[in-house]
């Protein structure tokens, strides 16, 4: 009788082994897959309302932009880009037309642009009006020395 018993029990052992195994893996693979969905209150509130991309260090870069709606807050990760240093932020989209030509009584140039889109709900105004300095003319070539690589004859 211990000839078979043994051999029986060493199959149940691998089969109950080979189970838990499986039954782990499975546990695991469910709460990967948990972590990423978001909670299903998310789902039910349509009108989240956007704060601005808050970098973490200095004034560009990775960020922080908190979101809330009714009693719920969340926070995603945003990035403010290094040469997004404008007063309308990076979340307000312009159509801007050509520079005007440099005022010398200010010594700027200015433009204005159009609102084309406002990213999460940010508020923007409908038309703006930027300015810069202007540009010195480009400085004439030593000796009558001509721009480019062209053969001299």
């Amino acid at each position: 009788m211990s000839a078979v018993f043994f051999p029986r029990m060493r199959s149940l052992f691998s089969i109950a082994l080979v189970l838990l195994v499986v039954l782990i893996t499975v546990e695991a693979s469910m709460k990967k897959k948990e972590k990423g969905k978001e909670p299903k209150a998310d789902a039910e509130c349509s009108e989240w309302q956007y704060g601005k991309c808050v970098p973490n260090s200095g004034d560009c870069g990775a960020g922080i932009r908190e979101a809330t709606c009714n009693e719920q807050t969340k926070k995603t990760k945003c990035k403010v880009p290094c040469n997004w240093k404008k007063d309308f932020g990076a979340d307000c989209k312009y159509k801007f037309g050509r520079w005007a030509e440099c005022d010398t009584t200010t010594g700027t140039r200015s433009r204005s642009g159009t609102l084309k889109k406002a990213l999460f709900n940010a508020e923007c105004q409908s038309t703006i009006k930027v300015s810069k300095p202007c540009t010195p003319k480009t400085p004439k070539l030593k000796g009558g020395e001509k721009k480019g690589k062209g053969k001299e004859n």
